[in-house]
């Protein structure tokens, strides 16, 4: 089983490029069903991440980065480079999808996927509103595709 989850928060611009590319993802595969693959919209819920990727073999998750890059740069990390233990809090809103990662990993062990990648896009305009910029559009297009042919080469 393959899991695509995307993040990020669909009111701000280019942060919710992994929300879109999810939503892309899920009417493609409306059309084309791949019974081993199901995509989900996270927004900005980590603990929903870590129990929607709970059972699954391969796990990709989509979503902005803000680290200064190039605008619209590309980033497929695997998930070792950026799971992250959550810091104390007495909020859900603190606990992100590189948290979700690290503690879905210590909970449910072996029913944790161990292939896991991280497609980061850097942002250009974080700002209130709904559309990508387009720099963001054209590589939110690019990973998309790449997610699509993945899944489609193992047909």
């Amino acid at each position: 089983m393959l899991t695509i989850i995307g993040c990020g928060n669909f009111n701000r611009s280019d942060d919710g490029v992994g929300v879109i590319i999810a939503q892309r993802l899920q009417q493609y595969l409306s059309t084309h069903p791949l019974p081993n693959v199901q995509v989900y919209d996270c927004g900005t819920a980590g603990m929903e991440v870590m129990f929607q990727a709970r059972g699954t073999q391969r796990l990709i998750i989509v979503d902005a980065s803000a680290t200064g890059s190039e605008p619209g740069a590309v980033f497929k990390v695997p998930s070792s480079e950026l799971e992250a233990l959550p810091e104390p809090s007495y909020s859900l809103h603190d606990f992100r999808w590189d948290n979700a990662l690290a503690v879905g990993r210590k909970i449910f062990r072996e029913d944790f996927p161990e292939d896991v990648t991280v497609y980061l896009i850097e942002a250009e305009n974080l700002d209130f509103g709904l559309e990508l910029s387009p720099v963001v559009q054209c590589s939110s297009e690019k990973v998309f595709q790449e997610i699509v042919n993945s899944f489609e080469s193992k047909r």
